[in-house]
């Protein structure tokens, strides 16, 4: 329904008057604005636990008292409506198709007064805008009931288009959203949802399925087309969406998912403690920050850890599963979770995952659960052109599971590893379910360094010694030369753990620079691209670091 907007011509009338009684020395009035116009040219509402639904909402004076009034007006572009700050309001809102849509006239959903408003949902979702753009939610609490946790997203954000253009211009920021199926919910399953999208500076948390998820149909490989464009998602804490238990059919308990994405990126962002009751019987798991059928994202300078799974299937930091291509993934820290650090996956043999990038990432005790996994695993069916490079990775045994630091399966093509530190207390270094020839995993210039005796599996064989590997293999060689090496970098996390982001850096940092020196290769000119700086932000040199991290003096091995 639309609220009449009227307002007294008197004002309008009284300028008249006076601009003909100009000789008389009146002077020129202000243009006329009418009551309750904002500065972008639009009507400010107010909502208040003191108002009155029979008053006009123009002012906190004349507030209405419900969500229920509120959301009977038909918003237009630059209008606005406010909740009082601190204060708690039953139900939720919709903004549909024919509503908002202009994206440089966004209409905004926020607080006012002291801190931020909170919406209960009963039962519903929290805020949902419908086929339309041009809409930002801001400084709100959401709070979901039992039957919103079950069936209804926090924020949802929904188109059934199947044609036409994309729903432009939707920010939501500054919002904490607890309760819902899933806290943020971005879906256009006939194929066509929206566009700049913008997720910044919330948490999302206490949610069944997800702290934050788009989606939309499956993605046809010979024709790919993604449901949405340009999402970013920063400054985002998903934590404790703990999963749904009964969901057998699917993956839950996930902090950050892209799906159906074509330019997109994740940044300066945490999930952690997600999953911890996804079903034991569910054939996919959740992941902290993961990407599917999408293309053009880059995953960068998050953090993700202490994530689990309720089965024997993934449950780790990061993830770029199935179909995805042209993704950069760079300076994340991932630690101390079930699954592994960085899983590289595609399950169909669809070719649509490739061109990928992996470089100057952190991984510390991941895969303590399931040693299937390791700290960086890569595999899949028909997984090409990937690039893994100056990464940083420590694997310390739980107990039995003593996972690798990478590892390797299935069917790979021109998937290159280059100057990774790789580093386990006991455990197998690398593990590959096959001996890959060059051509198709090609591992040049890594460190590999195992505490209490150097052990690799390759295949069906367990090599002892880097160079009997090399031999047999043929990796860690370049024009002819050897590259890579067994030295020991004296990593403090081989011995102390990594409990939390801010001591990470100290404890993965090499100390012992000269032994580490010359055992890189020079990737720049394979055609991989670097990059600037490396995980702690120092410029990259001629010769840049093995590992993550560049090396500091001190010890010399």
């Amino acid at each position: 329904m639309g609220l009449r907007r009227s307002w007294s011509a008197l004002g309008a009338a009284g300028g008249l008057v006076c601009v003909l009684a100009l000789p008389s020395g009146c002077a020129l009035p202000e243009p006329y604005a009418p009551p309750g116009k904002n500065s972008a040219g639009g009507f400010t509402y107010h909502v208040s636990p003191d108002g009155d639904d029979g008053a006009d909402g123009l002012s906190p004076e004349t507030a209405w008292r419900t969500l229920g009034r509120a959301d009977e007006v038909k918003y237009r572009p630059g209008d606005r409506l406010r909740l009082e700050g601190g204060a708690r309001f039953r139900g939720g809102l919709d903004i549909a198709r024919g509503e908002a849509g202009d994206a440089r006239r966004p209409v905004v959903i926020d607080s006012y007064g002291s801190g931020r408003a909170t919406l209960g949902a009963r039962g519903s979702a929290g805020v949902t805008v419908y086929d339309t753009g041009g809409v930002e939610i801001r400084d709100l609490v959401l709070r979901g009931d039992a039957r919103a946790r079950r069936n209804h997203d926090g924020i949802h954000l929904f188109s059934d288009a199947a044609s036409g253009e994309r729903f432009a211009g939707v920010t939501v920021a500054g919002v904490d959203v607890s309760g819902f199926r899933n806290g943020v919910g971005v879906g256009a399953p006939r194929g066509v949802g929206f566009r700049d999208v913008r997720v910044a500076d919330s948490v999302l948390h206490g949610n069944l399925e997800a702290g934050l998820v788009t989606s939309g149909p499956p993605l046809d490989a010979d024709d790919p087309a993604y449901a949405h464009h340009d999402v970013a998602v920063t400054g985002v804490r998903a934590h404790d969406n703990t999963g749904d238990p009964a969901a057998d059919d699917r993956n839950t308990g996930s902090g950050v998912i892209l799906g159906s994405v074509r330019g997109g990126r994740v940044a300066d962002s945490v999930a952690h403690s997600n999953g911890a009751r996804s079903s034991p019987d569910a054939q996919e798991g959740p992941e902290g920050i993961w990407a599917y059928d999408a293309t053009g994202l880059v995953i960068e300078h998050n953090v993700s850890h202490g994530n689990h799974t309720g089965s024997r299937v993934d449950g780790g930091g990061f993830g770029l599963d199935n179909n995805v291509s042209g993704t950069v993934v760079q300076y994340n820290l991932s630690f101390g979770n079930e699954g592994p650090g960085y899983l590289v996956y595609s399950g169909r043999p669809t070719g649509a995952h490739r061109d990928n990038v992996l470089r100057f990432n952190l991984s510390a005790n991941d895969a303590h659960k399931l040693e299937v996994y390791g700290g960086i695993v890569v595999y899949g069916l028909r997984l090409s052109d990937l690039d893994v490079h100056h990464n940083t990775v420590v694997m310390r045994a739980n107990g039995p599971v003593a996972a690798p630091a990478l590892r390797l399966q299935e069917d790979l093509d021109r998937v290159r590893v280059h100057n990774n530190l790789l580093v386990t207390d006991g455990a197998a270094v690398v593990g590959a379910d096959r001996g890959f020839a060059p051509a198709e995993v090609a591992l040049q210039g890594n460190a590999y360094h195992v505490a209490g005796g150097w052990r690799l599996r390759w295949g069906g064989r367990t090599f002892t010694a880097l160079d009997s590997w090399r031999g047999a293999s043929g990796q860690e060689r370049r024009g002819g030369a050897d590259t890579g090496t067994d030295a020991d970098p004296c990593l403090a996390a081989v011995t102390t753990p990594v409990t939390d982001a801010e001591g990470a850096a100290g404890l993965l940092t090499p100390r012992c620079a000269a032994d580490l020196a010359g055992a890189g290769v020079d990737a720049a000119a394979l055609g991989v691209d670097l990059g600037r700086v490396d995980f702690g932000g120092t410029p990259l040199g001629a010769a840049p670091p093995v590992g993550a991290l560049a090396a500091r003096g001190g010890q010399d091995g």
